[in-house]
């Protein structure tokens, strides 16, 4: 019976989301702080939004990367 490997390839597909999933979780706190401490500029609204985007792009690429690295261990 051959044993089972660790896919490479989805392996890196794994670490390369989680290294977007870290980039994001900086990028979107810090747009997030600093729109919130400029209330009165014009583009408040829009750039609220996008930091919230942002914020749930991260949260996102963290469980599909978690996901992937699982499935490239255990199938």
């Amino acid at each position: 019976m051959p044993t089972k490997r660790t896919n490479k390839d989805v392996l890196v597909l794994g670490l390369k989301r989680l290294a977007i999933a870290i980039v994001l979780l900086f990028a979107g706190p810090t747009l997030l702080y600093v729109v919130v401490s400029n209330k009165e500029k014009p583009f408040y609204i829009p750039l609220l939004i996008i930091s919230f985007v942002i914020c749930a792009l991260a949260i996102y690429f963290i469980f599909k990367g978690i996901k992937t690295l699982i499935s490239s261990v255990f199938d």
